[in-house]
């Protein structure tokens, strides 16, 4: 690994200079919490799991003046619609997944210690390592020295492991067992110099646990990883304990990549008027506003959900809507609104019901429609538990939308717990009385305060971080 570098490029994308000429880009997508990547030689190059917006590789490669030859997945993807079938048919790859995974689409079928030569100076090695997915494959990129990396997919994370229930509760334990003996074989056939480049584990609830760091090498991880540094027993035990609820929507992703992925269309949605956003509300449709919390609190249209493109938009309102139901975007611009269909695209909602532009003031058939939401910090809600609320309606109700991970945790004393994911399903369970909603940080109660409004409850929006609730003087309990 002489001569290993990382630089920061552009377009969230990040280098990796490895020896013998070598080169990995990174392309990060963020908000859901995963990487693709790109290997090259300065001639030819191998994609690792795309999105299903391809046309980031595509610039990618182009910018470095480079062909794409093989495309690969490392397992049927259940957070996203993977970009390797559209990828490989446009740019006349092949296109590799495993042998095991019967799909009806043409591809390299791909097994154990299978390699594939993409020119003298680089060519990939198929590893098994089931755990994630019983036939997931894990890629060791090579070089003229040997190893260099390996793309392990939802494998060997930075400080943790993919997890292991999304094929079904009653896989989890045979999967996490499958997962240990996975890291360990990474651990034992290859040097500890390697670079290890997952997919997950950025923010994804594909990941069992928070990861944590951003670049390792093996020999890293080996210090680290429960993986790694735990007996199979413990590790069991300790992902299995961790598992939290994941996104609904990945009940579809899974199915759409062994079918066989649409190609990407994202042409502008039929652009509503005012009175035609004012009868999507009335009658009830997913009305979503892009811009930041911050403006919404200020002014926004009765009805519609909070959901900022400067957070995990996508995935809550996946999430969170019933899938097929109608969704109307509200930006503040079109790029607000192309930004968001793409993020959407990527988990397989193609379709919109109509987009508008504008301010809440622009979008308003009637000045009636135009609402505005209280905030207030942790610091507010001390003392109005304690008696003070001030300009506040005293709090009735504190609701927590934090996952139940997070409320296990900690959380306030006597709060109502209801996560974001569940909230509209369960509005009803809500005592009555004033509401005042929190999350983490703020983003989650957002979305909550708008759905809790839509409903005609009162609310106040505690927009701060929970970290700071206890020294502010909310009273407390962890969980036990």
């Amino acid at each position: 690994m002489e001569g290993f570098a990382v630089t920061t490029a552009t377009n969230m994308e990040k280098q990796d200079r490895l020896a013998g000429g070598l080169q990995v880009e990174v392309i990060e997508t963020s908000s859901l919490g995963d990487r693709s990547y790109l290997a090259s030689d300065g001639e030819v190059a191998i994609v690792v799991d795309p999105q299903r917006d391809v046309d980031r590789v595509i610039a990618t490669a182009g910018r470095l003046g480079v062909r794409i030859g093989l495309v690969l997945d490392t397992h049927v993807h259940n957070d996203y619609v993977s970009g390797g079938l559209e990828l490989a048919r446009l740019t006349g790859a092949e296109y590799g997944l495993s042998a095991a995974d019967q799909v009806p689409f043409g591809h390299r079928p791909l097994s154990d210690g299978e390699v594939v030569e993409l020119s003298p100076r680089m060519r990939v090695r198929a590893m098994a390592t089931p755990g994630h997915t019983f036939h997931h494959l894990s890629y060791v990129l090579e070089g003229e020295p040997g190893p260099v990396g390996v793309f392990t997919g939802g494998s060997l994370l930075f400080g943790t492991t993919g997890r292991t229930d999304l094929l079904g509760r009653h896989h989890s334990e045979q999967l996490a067992r499958h997962q240990y003996a996975s890291a360990q074989k990474l651990a034992t056939l290859l040097p500890d110099g390697v670079q290890v480049w997952p997919t997950h584990g950025f923010g994804s609830f594909c990941s069992a646990t928070q990861a944590e760091g951003n670049s390792a090498t093996l020999g890293q991880q080996k210090e680290s990883n429960p993986a790694l540094t735990l007996a199979e027993t413990d590790f069991v035990e300790q992902t299995l304990t961790g598992l939290d609820a994941y996104p609904a929507y990945y009940a579809h992703m899974g199915v759409q990549n062994a079918e066989g992925p649409a190609p990407l269309d994202l042409r502008e949605p039929a652009r509503a008027t005012p009175e035609e956003l004012r009868d999507r509300l009335a009658a009830g449709e997913w009305v979503v506003d892009l811009r930041s919390r911050k403006a919404y609190v200020m002014s926004h249209l009765a009805g519609t959900v909070s959901l900022g493109l400067d957070g995990p938009m996508v995935t809550w309102l996946g999430w969170m809507i019933d899938w097929g139901a109608p969704i109307t975007l509200l930006g503040q611009s079109r790029q607000q609104v192309a930004e968001a269909q793409r993020e959407l695209a990527r988990i397989g909602i193609d379709k919109l019901a109509a987009a508008a532009v504008g301010i809440p003031e622009e979008l308003a058939a009637d000045p009636a429609q135009l609402r505005s939401t209280q905030t207030a910090t942790f610091a507010d809600l001390a003392a109005a538990l304690g008696g003070d609320s001030g300009e506040f309606p005293a709090p009735d109700v504190v609701l927590d939308v934090r996952t139940n991970n997070e409320f296990a945790a900690a959380h306030v004393s006597g709060a109502v717990h209801i996560p974001l994911y569940e909230l509209v399903q369960r509005t009803g369970e809500i005592p009555d009385g004033a509401v005042w909603v929190h999350c983490g940080s703020g983003y989650r109660a957002t979305a909550a305060a708008s759905a809790l409004e839509s409903a005609g409850r009162v609310v106040v929006l505690v927009d701060d971080h929970f970290g700071t609730a206890a020294e502010a003087g909310v009273p407390m309990s962890d969980g036990s």
